[in-house]
């Protein structure tokens, strides 16, 4: 009906008119109302903001991202900082402070930088905090030898910067998913206690060992170590992705203990889960299991530096024999590992099939016969008691071993908030490692578990044995710039050859991958074959 209609009728058409109006306004107030009510509910739909009571099996050993290259302080990374690029459960690359990224050249890869990014300090990200970082990490103990290819990163605009290597270089957006950009601003110029803010100290006080200020989905608001720590999320954080507001975070190294207070429900996720409580986590309701193959190895390495016994190859080799790879991973591991016979696993470019778990007592026994050693020797080791799953039984059932062919092992285990600071300091003949390829590579494991240790360039860091060939380092360095993929396969499994020959060191297996949590968490796409859980992505229904 138009409206000139109205205006020209009488009085019945004005209270029509009237009537008409009145009843669009109801109308009009109905709709809003229903459009409030639909706002309403699709509030209470979306997932509210929750507290995530978090149990590991220790927590970590500093705030600064580059002081130590382990998986607990990469899982740190994780939650307060982020990385230029990331990978997703296939193992493809995935932006985060990187949008996108394009090779200039032979040598030079330019990322294109997140803008709007801000740090925790509310320092604006730019490109320059990308350098800084990258010059801070070529100079940390751990990670240098990680960035040993790379020349620098050279700013191009405020959010673009280009990663340059020294040589071509393959596995540059491999290398991209470690930096995890600090800021400069935060991290510049002297603390109150006259010390340079950037200052990389492992074993001592530190302004980036106390402060921290990264990118990521979480603030640390509070820090006991080896009682709580406390994550906030970030209110200015760029993705919006998870609901978990705040995780408590309670370090618990026994692992029946931590089991228990995932089962009472004193905690909501539990990581890793020993092997032994696997099948009673799964069939309990309202907890959900999640389990992966892993990758990373479990070895022993011999310093015969400290013990000349252990630089008789004829020894390395009977230990090899005189240990039951199978029979850790049946009766300790409950089957939840793969034996290993060398470093590669199945799958990796330096993975060789005939290189399996060689054990044979009576074998071993002939070849200590052989030895300078015939009537055996004594020898000290150090393991973590907390690192990796079962890490004391193992080492417990190794020194068990070794003493039916003669060789007396004093063991000593301890946390591994102080095992690391041992560890460098090489302080027994025995020392137990886990690896896990920072790359997804084979050339990783050689780079700092196995080639000659070199302090300048922090190539064999890990390399706690002092295991040195030089033609596994000729290997290793070619393989870096090799771009014919059968040519560098070729390198790498002769690298591997090389060490199960001289037995470079005592391969035990590698480890399964496991974490438990109540059953209205999305776990399952929050985790990864690395074990850095994507905490900020975190969903609770």
């Amino acid at each position: 009906m138009k409206l000139s209609t109205f205006k020209s009728a009488g009085k019945f058409s004005l209270l029509l008119l009237t009537i008409i109006v009145s009843a669009m306004l109801l109308v009009g107030c109905a709709g809003e109302e229903k459009k409030e009510d639909a706002a309403e509910k699709a509030e209470s739909a979306a997932p509210a903001k929750v507290t995530l009571k978090l149990a590991m099996d220790a927590d970590p050993v500093s705030l600064d991202p580059q002081v130590q290259l382990s998986g607990g302080m990469l899982q740190f990374s994780h939650m307060v900082f982020d990385s230029l690029v990331r990978y997703d459960q296939d193992m493809n690359f995935i932006p985060r402070l990187a949008t996108k990224w394009e090779r200039i050249d032979d040598l030079t890869m330019r990322f294109y930088l997140r803008e709007g990014v801000k740090f925790h300090s509310g320092n604006d990200f730019t490109a320059e905090d990308v350098v800084f970082s990258l010059e801070r990490l070529k100079r940390s103990e751990d990670f240098k030898g990680l960035f040993e290819p790379f020349e620098g990163a050279k700013v191009v605009d405020a959010h673009t910067v280009d990663l340059i290597t020294k040589q071509p270089y393959g596995l540059v957006l491999n290398m991209a998913t470690y930096i995890f950009p600090m800021d400069q601003k935060f991290y510049t110029g002297t603390d109150d206690k006259g010390k340079p803010k950037d200052l990389i100290l492992k074993t001592d006080y530190s302004f980036a060992n106390v402060n921290e200020s990264g990118t990521g989905p979480y603030v640390v608001t509070e820090r006991e170590q080896g009682v709580k720590m406390v994550f906030t999320r970030f209110a200015d954080y760029w993705d919006n992705t998870g609901n978990v507001e705040t995780i408590v975070l309670t370090p618990i190294k026994n692992d029946a203990t931590r089991v228990a207070a995932l089962l009472s429900g004193d905690v909501d996720f539990i990581m890793p889960v020993p092997p032994q409580d696997l099948e009673r986590i799964n069939s309990t309701d309202g907890l959900q299991l999640v389990t992966m193959s892993g990758s990373r190895l479990i070895t022993f390495q011999l310093n015969g530096k400290r013990n000349p016994a252990l630089a008789d190859p004829k020894v390395r080799q009977a230990m090899a024999y005189a240990y039951d790879n199978n029979g850790v991973v049946d009766k300790i591991m409950k089957g939840f590992a793969t034996a290993a016979g060398q470093m590669s696993p199945r799958g990796y470019v330096g993975h060789l099939e005939e290189l399996a778990p060689r054990f044979d007592l009576e074998k071993a026994k002939a070849l200590m016969a052989e030895s300078g050693f015939p009537n055996g020797f004594e020898a000290t080791m150090i393991a973590p008691n907390n690192r990796y799953v079962n890490d004391e039984k193992i080492s417990e059932a190794f020194v068990s071993m070794m003493s039916k062919i003669g060789i007396m092992v004093s063991l000593k285990t301890m946390p591994k908030a102080q095992y690391w600071d041992q560890f460098d300091a090489q302080v027994a003949d025995i020392q137990m490692i886990g690896w896990h390829s920072d790359t997804e590579d084979s050339g990783n494991f050689y780079e700092f578990l196995s080639m000659c240790r070199n302090s300048e360039t922090g190539y064999g860091q890990y390399n706690s044995g002092n295991y040195c060939n030089a033609r596994v380092d000729e290997l290793t360095l070619a393989a870096q710039t090799e771009t014919d993929m059968a040519k560098r396969a070729a390198m790498c499994q002769e690298a591997e050859k090389i060490q199960f020959d001289e037995a470079g060191f005592i391969p035990l297996h590698w480890q399964n991958l496991s974490w438990a949590s109540k059953s209205n968490m999305d776990t399952p796409k929050i985790v990864n074959v690395m074990n850095f859980p994507y905490f900020g992505d975190l969903i609770v229904k």
